[in-house]
């Protein structure tokens, strides 16, 4: 069969020939109809990725997608072992999998999950968000970071949307859903901006979508802008790392403040939270997208041209997804 082949880290994959996948351990074969080309996808395919240790080379990248079986029905399901989705046909475990409504085609059904349920994970038990919170989105103009922001406001209630980025015309249409007030990287302090902010509402969760020197600053004006007397937690979540994989941070930051620090990644979520997103967080995710509540654009391009795909810019605020 035909697929995007991987066989050494770091190598951008080729369009070419694999090995069919088998049935086995209760699995099944499906036609792969759409894969999401998300950051994650290109992270483990690095081998540099905490989770690279679990996929063998060669390998067929794409860690999730929309498959179809010989009855007609399309779920949404993930790769297995060294098989991704990134290739006409995939195994897949029918009992993990999640039936698609008629009413999501497989290219949005393809691209909402990476992002829908990580933004989710991050808001619900990540930050813990409860109505009428006030939420900082460090790196909104992302696909993810614009989701989370998107949701912060629609699906939990929160009393106040900031949102950061660099690209102020995805800042300016962030105001338009949902996001109540925006400070754009590239002109304005960062630090001086979200230390006001806190300051005069302190902030109760904090989404970082960048880390590096960013997310120093966020937690530096976090901290100094908040008196240690009027005690105030601030859930700080850690999701990507776009600018940066290290940052410095002083002990008296987290001893000195209500500031805890967590992340939302594979292996840092309990199974039934997981489960919650996929099983319920999912279909209203799909519901949502499907009447306009939520907001993703894509971009389909053909599995043919996986390499140019893969090392191209990615269209701001866009989701690429191939198609076999």
């Amino acid at each position: 069969m035909k697929a995007a082949i991987v066989e050494r880290w770091g190598q951008v994959p080729v369009y070419g020939d694999f090995a069919e996948p088998t049935a086995r351990d209760g699995a099944v074969i499906a036609t792969v109809e759409a894969s999401a080309l998300t950051n994650l996808t290109r992270a483990l395919m690095s081998g540099k990725h905490y989770a690279s240790k679990e996929i063998a080379l060669p390998a067929i990248p794409g860690v999730d997608g929309v498959a179809r079986l010989e009855d007609g029905r399309r779920f949404y399901t993930g790769g297995i072992g060294s098989y991704g989705l990134m290739a006409e046909r995939a195994a897949m475990h029918p009992a993990g999998a999640i039936e698609l409504p008629d009413h999501v085609d497989s290219v949005t059904a393809a691209a909402v999950p990476n992002p829908g349920m990580s933004a989710w994970m991050a808001l619900d038990y990540g930050a813990a968000i409860t109505p009428g919170a006030h939420v900082l989105v460090i790196g909104a103009t992302g696909v993810t970071g614009s989701m989370a922001a998107q949701l912060a406001k629609s699906m939990f209630g929160a009393g106040k949307v900031v949102v950061t980025g660099r690209d102020t015309a995805r800042l300016d249409w962030l105001r338009t859903v949902g996001a109540d007030d925006a400070i754009a990287m590239t002109t304005e302090d960062l630090g001086a901006r979200v230390a006001a902010l806190h300051a005069e509402r302190p902030f109760d969760a904090v989404l970082d979508y960048l880390w590096g020197a960013s997310a120093e600053t966020v937690l530096a004006a976090l901290a100094d802008s908040h008196p240690a007397a009027h005690f105030h937690a601030t859930r700080f979540v850690q999701i990507g790392s776009m600018t940066g994989q290290d940052i410095t941070l002083p002990a008296g930051i987290l001893r000195g403040n209500g500031i805890t620090l967590s992340g939302i990644g594979i292996g840092s979520v309990p199974p039934e939270v997981v489960g919650r997103a996929r099983t319920e967080a999912l279909p209203a995710l799909f519901d949502m997208v499907a009447d306009g509540t939520l907001q993703l654009r894509t971009q389909a391009r053909p599995l043919a041209e996986v390499a140019e795909a893969w090392t191209a810019a990615e269209p701001s605020g866009t989701r690429v997804v191939l198609t076999p």
